[in-house]
């Protein structure tokens, strides 16, 4: 792969770091499960292809105690049961704001979904979350960011 500036240095990125603590921060308080959380920005990295984002993430979904299984079967989320309502509701939500460019909006069934199984300020905390995490993705993308050393 071609090395690449990197973007992840400087005050903007200073600045995007800040923001993803305030976007951490403000999930908490809305009291989004962290094993949520690291499943949206899981299933926004497999769409974005993010290598990255998704090593970063898998890694933390674990250490939080997310069981690999689910990790395992993300992407095809819709074709088991082993995901909550709660859960189904913000993959559906990440996929359509992730892919907003096919359909140039959030569908009204997925809006309505999300709206009945998160509060407005877990709703807001979500939705920032997604912005957040496909920032990241394309900032890793667009650099060809290499995967970090890890222990195996």
């Amino acid at each position: 792969m071609t090395k690449r500036i990197p973007l992840a240095t400087g005050g903007l990125y200073q600045a995007m770091s800040h923001l993803q603590g305030e976007v951490k921060k403000a999930s908490a308080n809305a009291g989004l499960d962290g094993k949520l959380i690291e499943l949206v920005k899981m299933r926004a990295s497999q769409i974005n292809g993010c290598a990255y984002c998704l090593d970063m993430h898998a890694a933390e979904a674990v250490a939080a105690g997310e069981a690999p299984r689910r990790l395992y079967v993300l992407e095809g989320w819709r074709e088991t049961e082993l995901f909550t309502e709660q859960e189904r509701a913000a993959l559906a939500y990440t996929e359509a704001m992730t892919l907003i460019s096919d359909h140039k909006d959030v569908p009204e069934d997925v809006y309505a979904e999300a709206v009945r199984v998160f509060t407005e300020d877990q709703y807001r905390a979500l939705a920032w979350c997604v912005v957040a995490i496909n920032t990241w993705n394309r900032l890793m993308v667009a650099s060809h960011a290499p995967l970090p050393e890890r222990a195996e």
